[in-house]
């Protein structure tokens, strides 16, 4: 079976379940218990803290471990909102978005725009990357938080994460000294900060993500994605960042998020990204790009009427995501399943969806092409047969669907 199909998940890397493996059973404990079973479970509860410290660049206590980045998104952005609404009683928090996260982002603040917060969505142009000059227009005296994703998990855009850092700090700068400039008995409570959140879970795999360069407050991320155990992920949250816990029922990662810790899991994110140090990603990542450049140069030559949504120039080296047009995305899924070929239709959340890619539509692709697409998503462990094989089988499979197509008068 070729398994294209990374961004939904990868396999966990055998020397990570190596690692794991003495937390289910030897070193078994609950982390917060005190006695040699508890301290030894807290071992690697720390040994996963420390290296997701050193590599997000920021302090021990600032890592909040959670189920998964679909958990972390929701502290982030409901937890940051309900703590400045509790502090700040008077404050009609404003915050910003774009049309095309992950629904683990864009719900919640569905959910807050319910609550009476008003919620911005930032459009993308034809390449799925967000109009930085309609963010920067959309910024309000009361806007207290911008949550946009690193890279998109269905076209793989990047987006501009650093830029973003930049914008958000100066604007902290200019409200602090318009607050510093206004006399002292004209003054109110000191201004609201601005907070910068992403959705890094597609990106870590393929690009830096140094929280203090990018100026983040905030960052999610998912183990699975990076060939670690599923089920934990964790919240980078700066020191001084407000939050409200979501789970109540313990006082765990510092009252920010209640549950008995996932120690396997932990230990299992923590080795994924001791791994991604190593001094051969590089290398890794540029075997990968030469495969989906492969990937696309073939697919574009072998099968007519095609379009490739993905920019190869500003996307991680393993998107690559097509419209076959005529045909219905879901009947090339399955036919390239039968010939052992793993693909989606897009985010692999959302894949039971009937619904057109949001994604897609907002980068303003027909609703009937959008219909027609497939995404793939390469791996570290992906050979160039993996490539030819779906190379093989694949004009074949849309021509035969394209003959079974009804034939518009």
């Amino acid at each position: 079976m070729t398994y294209f199909h990374h961004s939904a998940t990868t396999p966990v890397d055998k020397d990570i379940l190596k690692t794991m493996l003495p937390y289910f059973s030897g070193n078994f404990g609950n982390a917060s218990s005190i006695h040699q079973y508890g301290q030894k479970a807290m071992e690697g509860v720390e040994y996963g803290r420390q290296i997701a410290a050193k590599y997000f660049n920021c302090q021990p206590d600032e890592i909040v471990f959670t189920g998964g980045a679909t958990e972390a998104n929701n502290l982030a952005i409901r937890g940051l909102i309900a703590a400045i609404k509790r502090s700040s009683q008077h404050i009609t928090p404003h915050v910003i978005t774009s049309v095309i996260e992950h629904d683990s982002v864009l719900e919640p603040f569905a959910q807050l725009e319910r609550e009476g917060t008003a919620v911005t969505h930032i459009p993308v142009d034809s390449k799925g990357v967000i109009i930085f000059e309609k963010l920067e227009a959309a910024i309000k005296d009361n806007t207290v938080l911008i949550s946009i994703m690193y890279v998109n998990s269905e076209v793989g855009s990047i987006q501009p994460i650093r830029q973003i850092g930049k914008l958000v700090r100066k604007i902290n700068e200019q409200r602090q000294k318009k607050w510093e400039q206004t006399i002292p008995a004209d003054r109110t409570a000191k201004p609201y900060r601005l907070y910068f959140h992403t959705d890094a879970t597609q990106a870590i795999n393929f690009l830096p993500s140094d929280v203090k360069e990018f100026n983040l407050d905030m960052l999610s991320m998912s183990a699975h994605k990076i060939y670690g155990p599923k089920g934990v992920g964790l919240l980078v949250i700066k020191q001084g960042t407000p939050l409200t816990a979501l789970q109540l029922g313990g006082h765990h990662e510092n009252n920010r998020r209640s549950g008995t810790l996932n120690v396997p899991g932990i230990v299992g994110l923590g080795k994924a990204l001791e791994n991604l140090t190593n001094e051969n990603i590089a290398k890794q990542n540029k075997k990968i790009a030469v495969l989906r450049n492969r990937l696309v140069k073939g697919v574009k030559k072998l099968v007519p009427n095609v379009t490739l949504n993905t920019d190869i120039k500003n996307a991680t080296p393993g998107h690559a995501h097509f419209s076959f047009h005529g045909i219905e995305g879901e009947s090339i899924l399955i036919s390239l399943d039968l010939a052992g070929v793993a693909v989606s239709t897009g985010s692999a959340c959302a894949s039971n969806s009937l619904k057109a890619s949001h994604v897609l539509i907002a980068m303003g692709i027909p609703v009937e092409i959008a219909h027609s697409s497939i995404r793939f998503t390469l791996g570290k462990h992906n050979k160039k047969s993996d490539v030819d094989h779906l190379l093989t089988v694949l004009p074949d499979i849309i021509s035969r669907l394209r003959n079974m197509a009804p034939k518009l008068d």
